[in-house]
């Protein structure tokens, strides 16, 4: 399979005009849209999907943002206007089951949609996998990462939000890699530092960033690789190992990254 044959991605428009419908639609994100780093997430989540020949389509220059930045800062008119106009796309194209990469768009499709009319089954990427992995369609072979230590950081609203700790832990134990918990995991987690739209903010009064508060339980527990879920959590601890100068030690990589390598 070629590079440009890997990455052929249809878009609803493309899949209406001939009749047909995709079995999920891959909401990609504004991350997973313009920011470089997460970009290649969403390439190896589609490497993915390709690989095991999925039935999927994403919005394109349809898709807008969620609104989760807006409302988390206090903007719900400002998020309700954005929410209206995807769900007014999604409800056109006769959506049902959407699979996200990033926990803040899969929180807010999720849980704030429902009550402006946006009823979807909506599905984090690690989850989605790991129903592939039970259903026999996406086998894994330890790669490059078999026997590293990889420690998992929980996003917030995958995890505590929304109560999902398994599945994510569940793929990284389907590499053959020995994965080591951070001091602060599942329920007890701590926050990369983003959410609640901090991530657009200049930082508040403290003695220390989160996120190299964060980094410092990763180097406590001699972690080679840092598996998140989130491309926020990302950004947040990519620029932590930098702080700490870490970067030949540690690498961060979303789940997505870890399995297209894998297959």
């Amino acid at each position: 399979m070629d590079q440009n044959q890997e990455l052929k991605v249809n878009t609803m428009a493309d899949l209406m005009a001939k009749g047909e419908s995709p079995e999920i639609l891959f909401w990609v994100g504004c991350a997973g849209s313009f920011d470089d780093r997460a970009k290649k997430v969403s390439k190896a989540f589609v490497k993915i999907l390709n690989a095991l020949e999925i039935n999927y389509a994403i919005l394109g220059t349809e898709e807008s943002c969620t609104g989760d930045p807006a409302k988390r800062a206090g903007n719900e008119f400002l998020f309700q206007m954005q929410a209206m106009g995807n769900i007014q796309v999604l409800n056109a194209y006769e959506i049902k089951k959407i699979v996200t990469t990033c926990p803040h768009c899969f929180n807010t499709l999720k849980n704030e949609y429902p009550s402006l009319g946006g009823n979807y089954e909506v599905i984090h990427h690690s989850q989605y996998l790991q129903s592939l992995i039970n259903e026999g369609k996406l086998k894994i072979e330890g790669g490059e990462f078999q026997g590293k230590k990889i420690s998992f950081h929980d996003p917030c609203y995958l995890g505590r939000a929304n109560g999902e700790y398994e599945a994510p832990r569940n793929l990284i134990e389907e590499l053959d890699a020995d994965l080591v918990e951070l001091k602060r995991c599942k329920t007890n987690g701590l926050c990369c530092g983003a959410g609640g739209a901090q991530m657009f903010k200049e930082s508040e009064k403290g003695n220390k960033e989160i996120n190299e508060e964060r980094m410092e339980d990763v180097i406590e527990a001699k972690a080679e690789i840092v598996a998140v879920g989130c491309p926020f959590c990302m950004t947040m601890l990519s620029d932590g190992v930098k702080s700490k100068e870490k970067e030949k030690e540690i690498k961060v990589y979303d789940l997505s990254e870890l399995i297209a390598d894998s297959i």
